[in-house]
């Protein structure tokens, strides 16, 4: 097996400098992906420690032989970063990463079923869950496809698409992506560069794979559980996960934690976990987005804790 990455991995060297005083312990890649971070930390680092989790096992097995020279400090974990981060018993986390994208490999292999052209309609991260998009497209009604469209893809004519979607689906389920990117171009008009059904597609793909509840489990595992120094560093790639981890960072970062009617504090102001390393996101160089354009929605934030959770 080739070990030459198929994935560009997106802001490595601002992801590099965000764990550049990183302390010893281990380094907690959530999104392992094709382990692109992940090498990189561990050449950096080398008396680091490393967890590798992701729930595509083509992603867990290529990654298992680019590592391979740093097996002695690594270990890998196929599974949801949720349901796996809560368990660990490793100790300190000194880092912990998550890139919230979906992959290139996933985008460009037409039998995963995530790009417009793909004659499958899947969108599953994990090949062992029962939920497909062609369950999300050909079983719900205009009503439930219409919140998610709205809710996920934040989509003007969210309802005229999923009533239009709906009643196709009746007549002839939709079998392929591309008969269901296909159909939406003609529902929908077309927005600047994007097609038609971008928007549609995030929202159908995030309903999939429970995306943004994996992120808020995700959140809560950390602030349930973290160490003094640890460093957070999460990238998203649209505005529905970057408003989840800026508003849990403003918390992290609260001191006061009295309800707002109170006249005067009277918790001592002294709760604050630690604090954001930027005020705001960190965005790709020029000279990256010329070698990687799907960089351009990335968004990196950063947290320092400054108290743990535990001893």
């Amino acid at each position: 097996m080739t070990t030459e990455a198929p994935h560009i991995p997106v802001l490595l060297d601002e992801v590099m400098a965000a764990f550049e005083a990183i302390g010893e312990g281990f380094f907690v890649d959530c999104t392992l992906g094709y382990a692109g971070h992940s090498e990189a930390i561990l050449r950096r680092h080398p008396a680091l420690r490393h967890i590798g989790i992701d729930r595509d096992e083509e992603a867990v097995t290529f990654s298992m032989q680019k590592l391979s020279p740093f097996k002695e400090r690594s270990r890998l974990i196929r599974g949801s970063f949720s349901e796996v981060v809560p368990r660990l018993e490793e100790a300190p986390i000194a880092g912990l990463l998550a890139d919230f994208g979906v992959s290139s490999l996933q985008l460009d292999k037409s039998d995963r079923g995530f790009g417009f052209e793909a004659p499958v309609l899947d969108m599953r991260m994990d090949r062992r869950s029962t939920k497909s998009a062609y369950d999300v497209v050909n079983g719900y009604d205009a009503q439930r496809l219409a919140e998610i469209f709205e809710k996920y893809g934040e989509l003007k004519g969210a309802k005229r698409l999923a009533q239009a979607i709906e009643k196709r689906a009746r007549q002839k389920p939709f079998e392929s992506a591309k008969a269901l990117s296909d159909f939406i171009a003609g529902v929908l008009p077309s927005r600047g560069k994007n097609h038609p059904a971008t928007l549609p597609f995030q929202a159908i793909r995030i309903e999939v794979n429970d995306e943004l509840g994996e992120i808020e489990r995700l959140l809560d595992a950390i602030e349930a559980r973290h160490f003094e120094g640890e460093i957070v560093a999460l990238i998203t790639f649209h505005s529905l996960e970057d408003r989840l981890i800026k508003r849990r960072f403003k918390r992290w970062e609260r001191a006061c934690i009295c309800p707002p009617e109170a006249m005067r504090c009277n918790c001592g102001k002294n709760h604050a976990l630690g604090k954001a390393l930027s005020a705001k996101p960190i965005v790709a160089s020029k000279a990256e987005l010329s070698r990687n354009p799907r960089a351009r929605s990335a968004k990196l934030r950063v947290f320092r804790f400054e108290k743990g959770s535990v001893a």
